[in-house]
């Protein structure tokens, strides 16, 4: 057996000489360090400050608080340890009928995250697990795994899997993650080799189809039979095609295919010879009611979509909110597929893992709380305040808490509605507000805008522009903020939202996809009940600025009623068990008798 070596967290190599707020450029003063990027939830010692849960009763002026000026940024301090292996919900009532389910994916936090999808994968796993179900996660052996987050690394299997004409020789290794069984296969072949989860030197597409084959293969060599394949996103859009036209023939013939669209932008586009390298005769599926992209029709070549192909392969398809199940069907160029199967397609909002994300335990808060005792979260803000050197009291002030403080945590992309950041950031300080925008940017252009935006901006009293990522950071700038700010072009779910509202940030979001299922309007009567946040649905500054407004009068002028929305948000149970509840109930509808 093969022992894997245990290594320490890869970090970005960001050592430079400037200020907090830009990596890049203006770091701390006469220290280097680096950002880490993958959250460090297991630590051996920890930050040197009280958990208080009154501020009535706190001393402020003994307390640790941070500076700017710090060699270590508050955020990167130690934190005690915190295993959520052992906190999978024991109280949860058990379902009557019980499944086999295993998710292939290609991202599952925190130890392979990039974005929503890994958060998601993780939450609904965990979810099952808890409900009394076998749930098993199937992942890429990434290079660039942090493999300390890995509890119990064993080689379990080793076996051939089909690419291009060769058996590659491939392994199996077990371990657990987050209290989930995780398959992790390594081919032996330059797939998956490279210091990120995507953007290696290999072929992405290809890499990803022998990744949905060899999950087969595994599965096939070792003699198991699960109720459910849970395939996600392009990456395994193969799986579908492969099953049916192949594993279901050879020894697979109890499991059903259920695939999630997280996001309809990417459609894994591929040629036919690309497919033939699964083993597949790629020509017999460039036809209407198979894989062909409806776009290439007519071109030389036409192309194939893996998407495409799992949709019309697997035996249910689900996207992240029934809104954007709907905005789906009547626009892009996928619709007319999924207006053919649209009786097996499905709208189910995600959920959060409450037990991650729970202000009340939280590890990296200065000061847990929850909606009966709120007094932690004005030291959460106060803390924060102080780290990113948003004011100059050397004191807990009534003036420095009635600053609205707005938080945007992002990928910086054109989905996200950065014109819109950009011109929030404007209008956050018009209106005497304060804001942070934590995120990176994959595209060279706009990371050099907002480079400039930090540049000019980072030095002032109102706005910090943060161009990295933290999972600690995170957690900090959700319990701070008064606001969290979603104006997406759009937004198949949203969890900055549902994570906000749990943090008892009042969330200000532009009317689509999960944002529309999840955010409603406070000053719309009709639906009073639900109101939760301030809701715009222009893609233009005014429509914005409407809704700051709106949300900036309620803070300052009526804090009762704002103290209000507050505890209704923070009441609002957006957990994984209702939502995997609703998987469930598709996974039994399309399980084999």
């Amino acid at each position: 057996m093969r022992v894997v070596p245990m290594e320490h967290g890869k970090l970005l190599s960001a050592s430079t000489t400037s200020t907090l707020w830009n990596p890049r450029r203006k770091l701390l003063k006469a220290h280097n360090f680096k950002f880490r990027i993958e959250a460090q939830t297991r630590r051996t010692s920890q930050v040197g400050i009280a958990k208080p849960t009154n501020l009535t009763h706190l001393d402020v002026q003994g307390f640790d608080w941070p500076s700017p000026t710090d060699e270590i940024p508050f955020w990167k301090k130690q934190f005690p340890s915190w295993d959520v292996n052992s906190e999978l919900p024991s109280q949860q009532t058990k379902d009557s009928k019980l499944m086999d389910i295993v998710h292939v994916t290609a991202e599952m936090a925190p130890i392979a995250k990039v974005g929503g999808l890994g958060d998601v994968v993780t939450g609904l796993a965990r979810a099952c697990l808890s409900r009394g179900h076998t749930v098993h996660v199937m992942l890429p052996f990434y290079e660039c795994i942090q493999k300390h987050h890995i509890n119990n690394l064993t080689l379990i299997t080793t076996y051939n899997s089909y690419h291009d004409g060769n058996w590659i020789p491939t392994n199996a290794y077990h371990g657990v993650v987050s209290g989930i069984p995780v398959i992790f296969v390594e081919p032996s072949n330059q797939f998956f080799k490279g210091h990120q989860v995507y953007g290696g030197s290999y072929n992405e597409l290809e890499a990803y189809m022998f990744f949905s084959r060899a999950c087969l293969e595994w599965m096939q060599v070792i003699g198991t039979q699960p109720d459910i394949i849970h395939v996600h996103e392009w990456q395994t859009g193969a799986l579908p095609i492969l099953y049916w036209d192949m594993y279901h023939y050879l020894s697979l013939k109890k499991p059903r295919i259920v695939l999630t669209i997280h996001n309809m932008e990417h459609y894994g586009e591929c040629r036919q010879e690309q497919l033939s390298m699964s083993g597949l005769d790629g020509s017999l599926y460039a036809t209407f009611d198979k894989a062909v992209d409806d776009r290439t029709v007519g071109h030389n070549p036409e192309r194939l979509s893996l998407l495409k192909g799992g949709i019309v392969y697997s035996n249910a398809v689900v996207t992240v909110s029934p809104t954007y199940l709907k905005e789906t069907l009547c626009s892009g160029w996928l619709s007319s597929t999924l207006l053919r199967n649209h009786d097996k397609y499905f709208g189910i909002v995600n959920g959060i893992d409450t037990t991650m994300w729970n202000p009340s335990t939280d590890v990296f808060l200065p000061s847990n709380f929850d909606v009966e005792n709120s007094e932690g979260k004005k030291l959460c803000k106060y803390y924060v305040q102080r780290g990113l050197g948003l004011t100059s009291e050397d004191h807990l002030t009534d003036a420095t808490l009635k600053v609205p403080l707005v938080v945007r945590i992002t990928r910086l992309v054109a989905q996200k509605g950065l014109h819109l950041i950009a011109h929030a950031m404007k209008q956050v300080e018009e209106l005497g507000g304060q804001m942070v925008i934590l995120g990176k940017a994959s595209d060279h252009r706009v990371e050099r805008e907002f480079e400039d935006l930090a540049d000019s901006l980072n030095q002032g009293p109102s706005i910090r522009i943060l161009l990295m990522y933290s999972e600690e950071l995170s957690h900090l700038l959700y319990a701070a903020a008064d606001i969290v700010l979603v104006p997406s072009m759009y937004e198949p779910c949203g969890l900055a939202q549902i994570i906000g509202m749990r943090y008892g940030a009042v969330p200000v979001v532009r009317k689509t996809g999960g944002l529309a299922d999840t955010v409603f309007d406070i000053d719309d009567e009709p639906n009073h009940e639900m109101a939760n946040g301030f809701v715009f649905e222009g893609i233009d500054g005014a429509s914005l600025n409407f809704a700051l407004d709106r949300a900036f009068a309620c803070y300052r002028n009526k804090p009762e009623e704002w103290n209000c929305i507050v505890k209704k948000v923070m009441k609002m149970d957006n957990s994984w068990n209702i939502t995997a509840g609703k998987y469930i109930e598709i996974y039994e509808s399309v399980a084999a008798s």
